[in-house]
C-alpha cells in the first residue's frame, strides 16, 4: 500500500469516527431524554355549571364544596400547563440541536463538494495538459536519428541539441504525468471526504426530522393544554368570584380580558409575486457568520434579524402551511409554514402565548400568525426571520428582494 494511499485512508477513517461519534452522541441525547409525567387534563364533564354554582351559594357546606373543587380545577389548569410546557421546551432544546448539528453539518458537506469540484477541475486540466504533450511527442517517435547523423554531418550537432531537448520534454512529460496523477488522487480523497459528509448529513436529517416530529408534538400538548386553561380560565375564576363574594360575576367580564391580551391583524403590503414583509423594522443582525455571537448563539447565523418592538405584528411571508409552532432552543417559540417546492420560513423569538396559527393550518399571505418577542437566546425583542430551501438556510434579504419585498 503507497504511503499516499495511506494517509488517504487514514483521512477517511478519522472523518468516519469523527462522523459516527458525532451522531451517537446526539442520538444518546435525544434517546436519553425522559419526559416528566403530564398530568391528564380534566374532561369537560368535570367542570362545574352555572346552575350548580348558583345553588350552591345558599348552602354552606356546599358552597364550601364548590370552592374546593372549582379551586382544584384550576390548580389543575395550571399544573397542565407548567408540565407541558417543560415537555415542549425539552423536546423544543433537543430539536434545535439537532438542527444546528444539521446546518453545520450541510455548511460542511458544501465545503468538502465544492473543494473536490476544484478539485477535480485541476486533475481534468493537469491530465489535459500531460496528454497534449505526449501526443507531441509521439509525433515525433518514429525518426531514425542515427541515419540522420551520419548522412547530414554539417547538422549533426545541430540535431543532437535537438535529441537533447526532446529529452528535456520527455522528462518535462512524466513530471506532468506524476502531477497529473497526484491531483487526481487528491481529487478522490476530497471526493470521498464529500462523500462522508453527504451520508453523515442524511443521518443527522433524519435525527432532526425525528426531534421536530417530537418537539412538535410535545408543543402540541402544551398549546393544547394552555388553550384548556385560556377556555375555561374565565369561567372558572367567575364562578369562583361568585361564590367568594355577594355579587354574581359573569363569564362574559373575564373572557374579555382574556381576548384583549391577544393582538389583531393588521394591513400589510403584498408584493405581485405574493409575498409580505413578515414584520416592520429594520435589520439588525444580518445572515452568515457573526464576528461576536450572543451567548446560547450559533456563530453561523442562519436567518436575518429584524428590530421590532415587543409584541408588533408579525405576519406570515407567503402563504402555506404551518409545519412546526412551539419552543425550539435558541430560536425560543418558532413558527415555520411550509410554502411548498422546498421553501418554508421560519419566525423565531415570539413571546409565550404569542404564536397564533397552529401546526397543519393553512395561512395565506400577510395573515398575522403572532407576535414580536425576546424568548430564546435573544437580548432585546427582534423577529428572526428564517428562509429554508430544501432545508438549508438561505439569505432572506435578497431572496425577498427577488420577491419584491425589500428588507433593509
Amino acid at each position: 500500500m503507497s504511503k499516499t494511499h495511506r494517509s488517504r485512508r487514514t483521512r477517511a477513517l478519522w472523518w468516519r469516527n469523527r462522523v459516527f461519534v458525532s451522531l451517537a452522541l446526539l442520538g444518546m441525547v435525544i434517546v436519553g431524554s425522559v419526559a416528566p409525567p403530564i398530568a391528564a387534563p380534566a374532561s369537560a364533564a368535570d367542570y362545574p355549571s352555572w346552575a350548580e354554582v348558583l345553588a350552591a351559594r345558599n348552602n354552606v357546606t356546599a358552597k364550601k364544596a364548590e370552592i374546593a373543587r372549582i379551586q382544584s380545577l384550576l390548580a389543575q389548569l395550571e399544573a397542565d400547563k407548567k408540565a407541558t410546557e417543560a415537555v415542549a421546551i425539552e423536546k423544543g432544546n433537543i430539536y434545535a440541536a439537532a438542527q444546528q448539528a444539521f446546518d453545520e453539518q450541510d455548511y460542511k458537506t458544501q465545503q468538502y463538494q465544492t473543494q473536490a469540484d476544484d478539485a477535480q477541475a485541476k486533475a481534468d486540466d493537469s491530465l489535459k495538459r500531460a496528454g497534449q504533450l505526449a501526443a507531441r511527442l509521439s509525433r515525433t517517435s518514429g525518426t531514425d536519428f542515427t541515419s540522420t547523423l551520419f548522412f547530414n554531418g554539417d547538422n549533426a550537432q545541430n540535431l543532437l541539441a535537438q535529441l537533447g531537448m526532446a529529452n528535456k520534454i520527455t522528462d518535462q512529460s512524466q513530471a506532468l504525468y506524476d502531477r497529473a496523477t497526484q491531483d487526481q488522487k487528491t481529487a478522490q480523497s476530497l471526493t470521498d471526504q464529500a462523500n462522508l459528509a453527504k451520508a453523515a448529513l442524511e443521518e443527522l436529517r433524519d435525527i432532526a426530522e425525528k426531534a421536530r416530529a417530537e418537539a412538535q408534538a410535545a408543543a402540541d400538548a402544551a398549546a393544547a393544554a394552555l388553550a384548556e386553561q385560556q377556555a375555561n380560565n374565565a369561567k372558572l375564576q367567575a364562578q369562583l368570584a361568585t361564590l367568594q363574594t355577594e355579587q354574581i360575576h359573569t363569564e362574559e367580564e373575564y373572557i374579555a380580558g382574556v381576548k384583549a391580551t391577544w393582538g389583531a391583524s393588521g394591513a400589510v403590503e403584498i408584493s405581485s409575486a405574493g409575498w409580505a414583509r413578515p414584520v416592520s423594522g429594520n435589520v439588525s443582525s444580518p445572515f452568515g457568520y457573526r464576528v461576536s455571537p450572543c451567548h446560547g448563539c450559533s456563530s453561523y447565523h442562519q436567518g436575518t434579524d429584524i428590530g421590532a418592538s415587543c409584541n408588533t405584528p408579525i405576519y406570515a411571508a407567503s402563504t402555506g402551511r404551518v409545519s412546526y409552532a412551539g419552543w425550539n432552543g435558541g430560536y425560543g417559540n418558532l413558527t415555520r409554514i411550509d410554502h411548498g417546492g422546498g421553501v418554508s420560513t421560519g419566525y423565531g423569538h415570539q413571546p409565550n402565548g404569542g404564536i397564533m396559527v397552529s401546526v397543519g393550518e393553512f395561512v395565506t399571505v400577510g395573515q398575522q400568525i403572532g407576535r414580536v418577542g425576546t424568548t430564546g437566546a435573544s437580548t432585546g425583542c427582534h423577529l428572526h426571520f428564517e428562509v429554508r430551501i430544501n432545508g438549508s438556510a438561505i439569505d432572506p434579504v435578497p431572496f425577498m428582494r427577488d420577491r419584491g419585498i425589500n428588507i433593509h
